[in-house]
């Protein structure tokens, strides 16, 4: 038996690195309305933005009786203030103002986690702010880029974010749990390739000379409406450290040479996903389907994104099955087929990033017992 479970563990003990950036939410949710509640990795946090237009995020919890701050109100230029006792922070998370007392104590200040906004979401670094690096933000470029065009939705997945990473590198599951849209045998039928390097995880899937399933047949239609015959399609899945994975799919007519790159003659997708841990049961899934056929369509982004959206329902009742039945069978290991090579490559580099971090800790801590 091969253990698919990060290091020997057992289902239930999966473990999510905290230095490396995770959404918080998209752009537009974060604002000076409300502050936003949101629980990344075991961290609740408070986001909003600044008058300037800047998002942050705070611990949300008061210093004072760890009152939640997004029950508070935003004041100045860049702070908030506790909904309990009228305490208030600064964007760095100092409090700024105490009531009934002149003098502000020195330790009074929540944590401020490094924030950037990028490819329409708000990322957060929950782990150590001093290695905070933009430039280790997944590329997901075509959220923005004027040459695609789409949109997604948020789920609220009650499964461990492993569990949605496992789905989307294993496509196969199409075959039955999406047979009505996207699923065809196929997908089962066709070999893959795997590459990794220590960041990334790729596997890729070509399929020729098959029939369209109703999703990409529709598509194909779209863009040519008299299209009739058998298509190539491609799926090349490529997973980014921490909880991204960006999705090259589509269809094109058969033998028109897509699979050699030349997509002219098809419909080309990218399925955007990242996933943020919120515990190790429960997760937010960020989506987006983009296409860079029919830009000017409104239609066609809204009924890919709905169709899309009815996909991932099938996946998100599977994937809450599944973590009822990890949590009720806490014992039980993880069997692996071949199918699971992408998604065991994926556990690996998580799993060395959660080692090296604990480590590192250990470190710290023993350097920091030998200089009392």
């Amino acid at each position: 038996m091969t253990d698919l479970s990060p290091s020997g563990a057992t289902a239930k003990n999966m473990a999510y690195p905290l230095n490396a950036w995770y959404v918080a939410g998209w752009d537009h949710e974060v604002n000076r309305k409300k502050i936003l509640s949101r629980k990344i990795a075991d961290r609740p946090m408070a986001l909003y933005r600044t008058e300037e237009g800047r998002p942050v995020a705070l611990t949300d919890a008061c210093w004072h009786r760890l009152a939640p701050l997004s029950m508070g109100s935003l004041v100045g230029p860049d702070g908030v203030q506790c909904p309990y006792h009228g305490l208030q922070y600064n964007s760095a998370g100092r409090c700024t103002f105490m009531p009934a007392q002149k003098t502000i104590n020195p330790s009074a200040m929540v944590n401020s986690y490094p924030v950037v906004e990028r490819h329409r979401f708000i990322w957060v670094w929950p782990g150590d702010p001093m290695l905070a690096d933009a430039a280790l933000i997944p590329d997901m470029h075509q959220m923005g880029a004027d040459d695609w065009a789409g949109d997604g939705r948020t789920i609220d997945v009650r499964a461990n974010y492993q569990l949605v990473l496992d789905n989307l590198m294993d496509l196969t599951h199409e075959e039955f749990l999406h047979s009505s849209s996207i699923g065809q045998k196929e997908l089962s039928e066709s070999d893959i390739e795997v590459t990794h390097d220590e960041r990334t995880v790729t596997v890729t899937r070509y399929m020729e000379n098959i029939d369209a399933p109703p999703f990409w047949l529709k598509n194909m239609r779209d863009k040519f409406p008299d299209f009739e015959g058998k298509v190539d399609r491609w799926q090349i899945i490529e997973f980014q450290m921490p909880s991204t994975i960006c999705i090259d799919v589509g269809v094109a007519a058969a033998g028109t040479g897509a699979l050699s790159g030349d997509r002219s003659q098809g419909v080309n997708g990218y399925v955007m996903n990242t996933i943020s841990p919120v515990d190790q049961s429960n997760a937010m899934y960020y989506w987006a389907f983009m296409r860079n056929y029919r830009l000017e369509s409104q239609r066609i982004t809204t009924e890919l994104r709905d169709g899309v959206h009815g996909v991932f329902a099938e996946d998100e009742e599977m994937l809450t099955a599944q973590q009822q039945a990890i949590l009720e069978n806490p014992d039980h290991e993880f069997y692996n087929l071949n199918i699971d090579a992408g998604g065991m490559w994926v556990r690996r580099l998580i799993q060395r990033a959660v080692e090296a971090e604990r480590s590192m800790m250990a470190t710290d801590a023993d350097l920091s017992a030998a200089g009392r």
